[in-house]
């Protein structure tokens, strides 16, 4: 077979390499030969999730106290990378439950906070959500209507979410709520809720395009009573929280683009180097030879922007803007890819016999989840023209 998996992670140091090499071979032993059934069923199987807690690649990113491994993004974003590349459904439900819930609790809880739930979050018995989008409230994440009114010792919520990753599958939900309505932004609060909580329900999520095997689902919050104690930082501080929240995990969708891309790229690779057509394999054809390297520059640029924007997190630097060009290319580049990769196998592209079908439906999310590709670029014109009046 020809040379289609030639991508090595530079300058990673060797607790890094044996992770992601971890990750790699769960990935492709383990994962790979499921992900069609995960798709067909719509779920992800229990086992995976305790196989990722036993590896520890649930908590890689977090301190060694609370379960952890203590490592860093750079770790996270390449794990999320090996999964995608096996099975997109499971890099996406385990990037949300890592970056969007178990990561502003490591980030901005309190310590009572961390040893409550960190340790079940990172070794993999209890798995967390992110609840931010509503019905109302798309691109526009600060225009949330679920309120949380402070009666005594306990908040209590009414309103609801929608598109909620992990929803059903879900033990500790990271919830946007509105503590000063009609504020904006001033008046936003982040909540921890736990799934039996009097008054939380969860119901049905609607059919998928793709990434069929990660659940989603809906939220509704009817006089739902959450002890004050939940509240993450302080009151009307909650929007820093979920802007940091979704600028980190904007860096594991490029990660996850970047590993979905993989896949289809070598699904490509191996089809035109068997494929004959006028007696001769299609890969010395001059347009599928352009797709196919069109493909590989995509992936290398797209994996450095990743690791590049990991290490900026990493350092402490300002990475607002890079996270947004990060995923912004990722995703586009992966929509690209995932549909050059149909082109290659033609006709058989399109039929579930290959699975460059379900690696172009997966696609498609990346560019709409943790921010539209409209909105990554308004984030990044902003980042270079400030506050324009």
């Amino acid at each position: 077979m020809p040379n289609a998996e030639a991508f090595e992670a530079p300058n990673f140091t060797e607790e890094q390499g044996l992770v992601r090499e971890t990750a790699h071979k769960f990935a492709r032993s383990e994962l790979m030969p499921l992900a069609p059934e995960i798709d067909a069923k719509e779920r992800i199987p229990r086992p995976i999730w305790s196989r990722l807690g036993e590896l520890q690649l649930l908590g890689a990113p977090f301190p060694e106290e609370y379960g952890g491994m203590g490592l860093n993004t750079l770790c996270a974003v390449t794990i999320v990378e090996e999964l995608a590349q096996a099975c997109a459904s499971t890099a996406l439900s385990v990037a949300a439950h890592m970056s969007l819930a178990t990561a502003p609790i490591a980030r901005f809880g309190n310590e009572a906070q961390k040893k409550k739930w960190l340790p079940d979050l990172c070794t993999g018995k209890k798995l967390g959500a992110f609840a931010l989008t509503e019905p109302g409230s798309g691109s526009d994440a600060a225009g949330l209507a679920t309120k949380a009114v402070r009666k005594g010792d306990k908040y209590i919520l009414n309103g609801s979410k929608i598109f909620i990753t992990n929803a059903h599958i879900a033990d500790v939900f990271v919830a946007a709520v509105t503590t000063t309505p009609g504020t904006g932004p001033k008046g936003i609060s982040a909540i921890v809720v736990e799934k039996n909580t009097p008054g939380f329900q969860i119901g049905a999520g609607d059919k998928k395009l793709g990434m069929r095997g990660s659940d989603w689902g809906e939220l509704v919050f009817k006089d739902a009573e959450v002890p004050a104690e939940n509240l993450l930082g302080t009151e009307n501080d909650g929007w820093k929280i979920f802007v940091d929240t979704l600028t980190g995990g904007r860096i594991g969708i490029g990660a996850l683009s970047v590993g979905l891309s993989v896949a289809a790229f070598e699904a490509a690779v191996a089809y035109a180097a068997e494929r004959r057509q006028f007696n001769k394999p299609i890969a010395s054809f001059q347009a599928v030879g352009s797709m196919i390297s069109d493909m590989s520059v995509g992936i290398e640029a797209g994996r450095l922007l990743v690791y590049r924007t990991a290490q900026l997190r990493d350092s402490g630097a300002p990475y607002a803007r890079m996270a947004s060009i990060t995923k912004l290319f990722c995703s586009e580049q992966c929509n690209r890819i995932c549909t050059d990769a149909i082109q290659v196998l033609g006709g058989y592209g399109y039929t579930k016999d290959f699975p460059v079908e379900r690696y172009f439906r997966d696609a498609k999310l990346l560019e709409i989840g943790e921010g539209t590709s409209q909105i990554q670029r308004l984030v990044i014109a902003r980042e270079i023209f400030g506050k324009l009046e």
